[in-house]
C-alpha cells in the first residue's frame, strides 16, 4: 500500500510536469513575440495624477509581538516572538532576545494560498470537508483545544496548519488584521514587470486547467511559480491520494482528520521541493533561446503581424456568429448584474480610503494650531508615510470590499469564490492610499522647503486639496480598469467553455495558414482566444462607461482626462524619500521601533509600521516562556470528556485573574529568598574539573532594575546535545512512505489487539506520525 501511495505521487507529479513543460515551451515563445512587438508599437496607459513610491517599505518592517503558538511534536502552547517583515514573511522566535541576537527563528511562514481565520467554527467548517464521509457533529470539538477563547489560524489545503492564540480581543484583532495582510500580499500574484515569464506561465497554467476541464478563476494561483506549479500538482493528486488512503484511516474522527492533514504535508513538501528545481531549469532551457528567436523576430516582425492578421480574419468569420449568439442569450443579460455586485462595494471601499487619508490629514492640521512644534510634525508624518501599510488603520477599508458577493453568478460563470476579486481589489486600494500619501509629503515637503513653517495649518490644507482631487482621478481609473478586467475574468472563461466543443476541431485547419517559420510565434489555440476576447470587449466596455454616468459611484467620464495638469509635480517624484524624523529632529516614538537588524541598514533598527500591543491587565506574564498544554485526543461523546491537568490549571487562572496564593512552605520559602538559575559558560578546562555537573558557589548578581540580589548557589550545568548530520536526514519521498507506513500499519495492529482502547490507538498513530514529519 505504501508503495502504491509513492508510485501515485511520483506518476501524477511527473505527468503534470511534462504537460505543463511541453505547453510553457510554446507560450514562452508566444509571449516573446507579445513583448517585443510591445517595445516596438508601444501602448498608450492613462497617466497617473499621484507618485508612486519605488520602494515603500525600505528600511521598515510590519509587526511583531508576542503569542502562543501550538507545537505539533510535544502537544502544547509555546510562548513566541513574530516578526513579520517588510516582505511579509512570519519568522517565530524563541523570545524577543534571540531575534534582537539575529538568531536563526525557530520556523518562517510563507503565507501565499493561506486563509487567516479567528474562530474554531471557520476552521472546523473548513476541516470537515477534508475527508469524504466525515462530517463532525455541530458540538463535536477538534482534535486540539485552544489554551484561550481567542484563537488565530492558518488553514492551508494541502500545507500544514499552524494555530496560535492571544490574551485578549483587542490583540486578536491586531494580529489577525496582520495575518490577512501578510496572506493578501502572498496572494498578490506574478510580477507585472516580467513581460516575458509571467505571461508564458499565467497562460500555460490557465491553458492547463482548461484541459482538463476546469474553466473560470482559480484560488489557489497565489505564491511563486514553484509554489502554483505544486498547488497544480496537488489539485490532481490530492483526491487521488483522498480516495485512496482516507478509508484506511482509523480511530475516531479528529485522529483521522489529523492523521490525513500529516499526510497531505509531507506530501505537498515533496511535490513542492520537486517542482522548484524543475520549474528553474525549465526557465533556464527556455531563455537559452531566447537570443536566437528576439533576433528572428526583429527582422520579420512585419510579416509576423500580416500573417496573424490574416489567420485571424479567417477565424472571426467562423467563430464571431457563435459568439455574438451566445452574448445575447446567456451574457448580456447578466452584465449589469456583475457589474453592480462589483462596483458597490468597491467603491464603498475607495471612499473609506479617500475618508481615513482625509481624517489622518484632519488630526495633524488640529496638532499644528494646537501648538506642536517641528518634532511633533516630524513624528506625524513618520506615522503618515506608512499608513498604507497598517492593515489595522486599513481594516474599514478593506471590511467595504470583503462584502462582495455574487451569489446565484458563482454557478454559472464557474467562478470559484470572489475572494480573487476582493484581495486585488485590496491590494488597489492599499496602492493608491500610498501614491496619496507620497504625492502628499512631496508636496508638503516642497513647500516647507520655499514657504517656510509660517501658517502651517493652511500648508497642510492646500496640500490635502490637491492630493484629493488627484486621488478622486486616479481611484476612478483603477477602479475602472479593475472592473473590465474582472468582467473580463468571469465572463472570457464561460465563453471559452461554451465556444470549445464546436470550434476546437476546426482550430487544426487554421494552422496550415501560417508559414512554418512563424509557427512557434503564431499558435492557433491563442489567436482563437484573441477573437473570443474582442467579441465581448465591446460589451463590457460600453457597459462600464454607462456605469461611468451614475454619479453614487464616483467614476469620472471617459471624455474626462487630465494630461500634464501637473508637470512640476512629475520632477518631485524624482526626489528621494523624505526622512521627517530626521529633518526635523523628532525623537522617534518607541512603539515604531522594531527589534533586530536586517541586511543593509548598518546596525540601524527598522522601524514598525504596527505599533507594538500594550496588555493590560493580564493575568499571567507574557513575556514568560509558559508553556500550556493542548488536548492531544478529545473524545467524541461529552459524558467521555478528560481534561489534561494542565489545561485545567490554564483555565483556573483565567477564570480567577490573578495568581492564587502559596500554600506550601517551600513556596513561602521561594518567595522570601528566590533562587536564580544563571546560565554561564565553562571553558574545558574547568569542565573536568566538575563533578556530577555541578559546583556551588555564592556571589550577588545585578538585576535589569539596578538592585544587587544575593546568591546562595549557583549551579553550573553541562549539556552535550548529540546533532543530527544533514547526510542523516531522510529525504522527502522516504518521509512521505515512512508516515504513511506508520499510519496504516499502526492502525491494523492496533484493531487486532483488544487490549488497546481507541484513545491508546490514537495516541501512538499520532506521536509516531508527528516524529516522521518533525524528525524529518
Amino acid at each position: 500500500e505504501c508503495c502504491c501511495v509513492s508510485e501515485k505521487v511520483h506518476k501524477t507529479h511527473e505527468a503534470v510536469m511534462k504537460e505543463f513543460g511541453d505547453v510553457y515551451e510554446q507560450q514562452y515563445s508566444v509571449a516573446l513575440f507579445n513583448s517585443v512587438r510591445y517595445e516596438i508599437e508601444g501602448g498608450g496607459v492613462p497617466q497617473s495624477q499621484l507618485l508612486h513610491r519605488k520602494d515603500p517599505l525600505a528600511g521598515r518592517s510590519i509587526f511583531s509581538g508576542n503569542l502562543f503558538q501550538y507545537l505539533e511534536e510535544n502537544k502544547k502552547w509555546r510562548n513566541r516572538f513574530v516578526h513579520v517583515s517588510h516582505t511579509y514573511t512570519i519568522s517565530l522566535y524563541e523570545s524577543k532576545t534571540a531575534h534582537e541576537r539575529s538568531l536563526h527563528p525557530k520556523s518562517t511562514i510563507n503565507c501565499a494560498g493561506y486563509k487567516a481565520l479567528s474562530s474554531m467554527e471557520e476552521y472546523m467548517e473548513l476541516i470537515n470537508a477534508s475527508l469524504p464521509g466525515i462530517k463532525a457533529k455541530v458540538s463535536s470539538s477538534p482534535f486540539i483545544k485552544c489554551a484561550t477563547q481567542f484563537p488565530l489560524i492558518l488553514w492551508h489545503p494541502y500545507a500544514r496548519h499552524h494555530y496560535f492564540c492571544v490574551m485578549t480581543e483587542k490583540e486578536q484583532k491586531k494580529w489577525h488584521a496582520v495575518l490577512q495582510d501578510c496572506v493578501r500580499h502572498a496572494n498578490n500574484g506574478l510580477s507585472e514587470e516580467c513581460r516575458v515569464q509571467t505571461p508564458a506561465f499565467t497562460d500555460t497554467v490557465r491553458l492547463h486547467r482548461q484541459a482538463k476541464g476546469h474553466y473560470g478563476t482559480w484560488d489557489m494561483m497565489c505564491g511563486a511559480p514553484p509554489q502554483i506549479l505544486a498547488n497544480l500538482v496537488m489539485e490532481t493528486l490530492h483526491p487521488e491520494l483522498r480516495d485512496l488512503i482516507g478509508p484506511r484511516l482509523k480511530g475516531k474522527m479528529q485522529q483521522r482528520q489529523r492523521h490525513w492533514m500529516l499526510i497531505s504535508d509531507a506530501v505537498y513538501k515533496q511535490v513542492l521541493m520537486q517542482t522548484t528545481g524543475q520549474y528553474d531549469a525549465l526557465v533556464q532551457a527556455c531563455e537559452a533561446q531566447t537570443p536566437p528567436l528576439d533576433a528572428a523576430l526583429r527582422t520579420d516582425m512585419d510579416q509576423i503581424i500580416t500573417s496573424k492578421e490574416h489567420v485571424s480574419s479567417k477565424m472571426r468569420a467562423m467563430v464571431l456568429p457563435k459568439a455574438e449568439q451566445l452574448l445575447r442569450t446567456s451574457v448580456q443579460p447578466y452584465v449589469s448584474s456583475i457589474l453592480e455586485a462589483l462596483m458597490e462595494p468597491t467603491s464603498r471601499g475607495f471612499f473609506e480610503v479617500r475618508d481615513i487619508f482625509s481624517k489622518e490629514l484632519v488630526e495633524m492640521s488640529k496638532n499644528s494650531l494646537n501648538g506642536g512644534g517641528k518634532d511633533k510634525l516630524g513624528e506625524q508624518m513618520e506615522r503618515l508615510s506608512m499608513l498604507a501599510f497598517h492593515p489595522v488603520k486599513m481594516q474599514s477599508s478593506y471590511e467595504n470590499v470583503e462584502q462582495l458577493n455574487l451569489e446565484g453568478l458563482q454557478q454559472r460563470f464557474d467562478v470559484s469564490s470572489p475572494s480573487v476579486f476582493v484581495q486585488r481589489a485590496q491590494i488597489l486600494m492599499r496602492e493608491q492610499m500610498d501614491n496619496a500619501v507620497y504625492t502628499f509629503e512631496q508636496l508638503l515637503h516642497q513647500s516647507l522647503e520655499t514657504q517656510g513653517e509660517e501658517d502651517l495649518c493652511k500648508t497642510i490644507q492646500r496640500c490635502q486639496d490637491r492630493v484629493i482631487k488627484k486621488y478622486d482621478y486616479d481611484s476612478s481609473t483603477v477602479r475602472k480598469k479593475f472592473f473590465r478586467e474582472a468582467l473580463l475574468q468571469i465572463i472570457i472563461p464561460y465563453m471559452l467553455k461554451q465556444l470549445s466543443p464546436s470550434c476546437s476541431p476546426e482550430l487544426p485547419r487554421f494552422q496550415e495558414l501560417i508559414f512554418e517559420d512563424f509557427s512557434r510565434f503564431l499558435l492557433v489555440e491563442n489567436i482563437f482566444e484573441e477573437v473570443v476576447l474582442q467579441s465581448v470587449t465591446k460589451d463590457i466596455m460600453m457597459a462600464v462607461k454607462e456605469a461611468a454616468v451614475q454619479r453614487r459611484h464616483n467614476l469620472y467620464r471617459d471624455s474626462i482626462v487630465l494630461t500634464n495638469s501637473d508637470p512640476n509635480l512629475l520632477l518631485l517624484g524624482e526626489n528621494p524619500p523624505v526622512d521627517w524624523a530626521a529633518k526635523f529632529g523628532g525623537d522617534e516614538p518607541e512603539s515604531s521601533k522594531g527589534g533586530g537588524t536586517e541586511g543593509g541598514l548598518s546596525g540601524r533598527k527598522r522601524r514598525q509600521v504596527v505599533s507594538m500591543i500594550q496588555l493590560d491587565g493580564v493575568p499571567l506574564p507574557y513575556e514568560s516562556c509558559l508553556e500550556v498544554p493542548g488536548v492531544e485526543l478529545i473524545p467524541e461523546e461529552e459524558g467521555d470528556v478528560s481534561e489534561i491537568e494542565g489545561d485545567k490549571l490554564w483555565e483556573n487562572a483565567e477564570q480567577t485573574g490573578s495568581p492564587k496564593s502559596p500554600d506550601s512552605v517551600n513556596n513561602i520559602r521561594n518567595l522570601i529568598n528566590p533562587v536564580v538559575e544563571v546560565v554561564m559558560p565553562v571553558s574545558e578546562e574547568n569542565e573536568t574539573n566538575l563533578t556530577n555537573g555541578t559546583e556551588p558557589a555564592s556571589g550577588t548578581v545585578t538585576l535589569e532594575n539596578g538592585v544587587q540580589e544575593e546568591v546562595t548557589c549557583i549551579t553550573t550545568v553541562v549539556e552535550g546535545v548529540p546533532r543530527k548530520s544533514v547526510r542523516d536526514k531522510s529525504s522527502t519521498q522516504q518521509m512521505v512512505q515512512q508516515l504513511v507506513e506508520v499510519v496504516l500499519e499502526q492502525g491494523d495492529k492496533t484493531l487486532q489487539s483488544d487490549s488497546e482502547t481507541g484513545e491508546d490507538f490514537g495516541e501512538k498513530i499520532t506521536q509516531n506520525a508527528s516524529e516522521v514529519v518533525c524528525e524529518n
